[in-house]
């Protein structure tokens, strides 16, 4: 870029008239507008890492969670979870719970990724809704997996996360699953809910 920028001076220096001026004028803009478009891509395409991708991927799904874009949100969703789970079950499991929470912001750990595997550890801020009333948060970690050369998210789908580790045992060992962890704030501390909301879930399954 230097080299072009010396060339167009040098090219400014020799002209005669004004309409040569003018041409020359035109023509270094061209040429020092090709060379910041060209360092922009090749900025862009730098730090397009797969764990920016990553990243960007997890924010995406939740931002549309947290509008209420579960339409948009069943298409991050593996082809092994689409199969198995119908757009309108999805769609319709989802909007049921729009008035037990209001979310608020996620905070991304180191992102991880291996091959056409990766993982986060999230955590996400909300309020919760009904009895439970109060700021939340839930700490969890989030399995992805790339399919056509995009990432997908599990959701913490066990049933899609459980065949995926399996079939890759090396990724399953260094990065296990963890239990999703359910804090509300009470008294000015985040106090665990989890075996108090799991034990209610299974009196309700029986």
């Amino acid at each position: 870029m230097n080299r072009m920028m010396g060339r167009m001076i040098k090219a400014l220096m020799n002209v005669k008239t004004s309409r040569q001026l003018a041409s020359s004028i035109a023509q270094g803009l061209a040429v020092l507008f090709l060379c910041v478009a060209s360092s922009a891509m090749a900025t862009a395409n730098a730090a397009a890492t797969p764990e920016a991708e990553v990243r960007g991927t997890v924010e995406q799904a939740f931002q549309q969670l947290r509008s209420g874009n579960y339409n948009a949100l069943y298409d991050l969703l593996p082809g092994a979870t689409q199969k198995r789970l119908a757009r309108e079950r999805f769609t319709a499991a989802l909007g049921r719970t729009r008035d037990m929470y209001e979310l608020d912001r996620i905070e991304l750990e180191a992102v991880r990724v291996a091959g056409d595997l990766a993982v986060v550890d999230s955590t996400i801020y909300g309020r919760a809704r009904g009895p439970l009333a109060g700021d939340g948060k839930i700490v969890a970690r989030q399995y992805l997996v790339r399919e056509g050369g995009r990432w997908r998210v599990t959701t913490g789908d066990r049933a899609s996360v459980a065949p995926l580790l399996a079939a890759n045992p090396g990724f399953a060992k260094k990065y296990p699953p963890r239990q999703p962890r359910v804090y509300l704030r009470r008294d000015g501390r985040w106090v665990d809910m989890s075996n108090l909301l799991n034990a209610a879930k299974r009196r309700a399954l029986k």
